[in-house]
């Protein structure tokens, strides 16, 4: 049976000193033992990778460990600190807040804290991911650790502190851990690297850093299983990018020079070698945004931003752009990001995007057309000074009063066309008294009442009064079109 462990394990930390990137959490630990003022609960956050667990460990060991030294660094050699390395210590428990997060699990808890350590000096509760625990069950423990036995202390470890109750973070010391810088990472792994005899480049070390994100235990399980893959005698930048799935760093070289010739046939050359090759659209184009941002490095800061190897192969691709396209190449990269991970169609927006970043040598800057505009307008200021004459002052003129105009007489009106006067008769003058009363005229008689009109009948109508013929019929629907009823007689 195979007794190979893993790197991650192999090579975590068992004193204070082989903490790596976390020097103000170790020294304040430390100077806790030193001084005798350990809390009762203290809480490790941090994402992954960063230490948190191994932190309650060591400061486990420290406070139990009878052989420290003046550094409060745990021996590693007594019983007390094997037991805790191997996992078998009495007075040191590990709890899986993901797996045991009910009120029982902490109802158990609180049934043995009163007991006394076995063997050590504290007994030690370690609960990892503590922000799975449910509410009641942060309720049940929320006693015991606002007043706990003398010889309890509580270690909590959390990637996600926003979900552990105000009310217990209020009664523990937190540490927020950060993410490990990428020189930081490249030296553990290299330090590996030639413990284990195996030969590595700078450049396969700083990838593996960079891909790891912050996180050293993601950092050494990338190492071993690269160690697994090649078994070169020295391991390549390009042997990582292979294992990674991420194209090889010439291909964006080419992209650099193809951009300086205006080639934008390349793009669609780029995508199609991408695309035989199997590789991942996604992590392509976070491969081009880093390529970029590290070409921005170099713009902003100079080549001492980078590692020596890495930035000697970056001289001449930084050379090929000016700072402002470098600026713009990478915030049109940022901006389409989102869009190209929700996009149906993946390689037509990646060729998209490089046709637009290798024409976008032609672009001309902002501040360039303004400096342009403003130089044309000074020289033609300039041109317009020189050419024209200085103006005169003018003569002083006394203003004359304005002339009234009568107003324009109003034209006659014409004459109505078409329609003649009307023709008065003299009537002849007589006195009022004199004129006798007017006899009334007799009135119209009323006029005759109009006959309706007589329509023939026909005679096959006439000659069969009591049967009604078609005819009869039509004309009643006849009379119902026109008036709206039927009459019946």
């Amino acid at each position: 049976m195979s007794k190979y462990q893993i790197l991650a394990r192999r090579y975590r930390p068992q004193k204070f000193v082989e903490v790596v990137g976390q020097e103000a959490a170790v020294t304040t630990l430390k100077n806790a033992i030193r001084l005798s003022q350990v809390a009762h609960g203290y809480l490790f956050c941090g994402s992954r990778g960063v230490g948190k667990t191994t932190l309650a460990r060591l400061f486990a060991k420290a406070l139990n460990c009878p052989e420290k030294g003046t550094d409060c660094e745990p021996c590693g050699r007594c019983a007390s600190c094997q037991e805790i390395a191997f996992g078998q210590s009495l007075d040191v428990i590990e709890i899986d807040g993901a797996s045991n997060r009910g009120i029982d699990d902490i109802r158990q808890i609180n049934e043995t804290v009163g007991y006394a350590p076995s063997s050590g000096q504290y007994k030690i509760y370690i609960i990892d991911e503590v922000h799975m625990l449910t509410k009641e069950a942060f309720n049940a423990l929320l006693k015991t650790l606002e007043e706990p036995p003398e010889k309890a202390k509580f270690f909590f470890a959390t990637t996600e502190p926003h979900k552990v109750p105000s009310t217990i973070l209020s009664r523990c010391q937190r540490f927020d851990l950060h993410r490990l810088s990428i020189p930081q990472m490249t030296a553990k792994l290299d330090q590996i690297a030639r413990e284990l005899n195996r030969a590595i480049e700078p450049e396969a070390l700083y990838l593996i850093a960079s891909f790891a994100d912050g996180s050293l235990r993601d950092a050494e399980s990338l190492l071993d299983q690269i160690f697994c893959f090649s078994q070169e005698s020295q391991v390549s930048g390009n042997t990582v990018r292979q294992m990674l799935g991420l194209m090889p760093q010439e291909s964006l070289f080419a992209l650099d020079r193809a951009f300086s010739e205006l080639k934008t046939a390349y793009a669609f050359e780029l995508v199609a070698q991408l695309y035989q090759t199997g590789k991942d659209m996604a992590h392509f184009f976070e491969q081009l945004i880093e390529h970029y941002r590290i070409i921005a490095l170099c713009k902003t800061l100079g080549e001492k931003a980078l590692p020596s190897e890495i930035a000697a192969r970056y001289q001449q691709a930084t050379g090929l752009y000016t700072a402002s396209q470098t600026l713009y190449i990478l915030d049109y990269l940022l901006q389409g990001e989102a869009r190209f991970s929700s996009s149906l169609s993946p390689r037509i927006f990646l060729e998209a995007a490089l046709l637009h970043i290798i024409r976008s040598k032609n672009r001309i800057p902002v501040e360039v057309l303004v400096k342009k505009l403003t130089e044309l307008e000074e020289a033609l200021l300039a041109s317009d000074a020189q050419g024209i004459e200085p103006a005169r002052e003018p003569k002083p003129t006394t203003l004359q009063p304005p002339i009234e105009e009568p107003d324009p007489e109003p034209a006659p009106e014409p004459d109505p066309i078409g329609i003649p006067p009307p023709t008065l008769k003299p009537v002849p003058f007589r006195p009022q008294a004199t004129l006798a009363a007017p006899k009334p005229e007799p009135a119209p008689p009323p006029p005759a009442p109009i006959a309706p009109l007589a329509t023939p009948t026909p005679a096959f109508v006439e000659a069969d009064a009591k049967h009604p013929s078609h005819y009869d019929t039509l004309m009643r629907f006849a009379a119902v079109e026109l008036e709206g009823n039927l009459r019946r007689e």
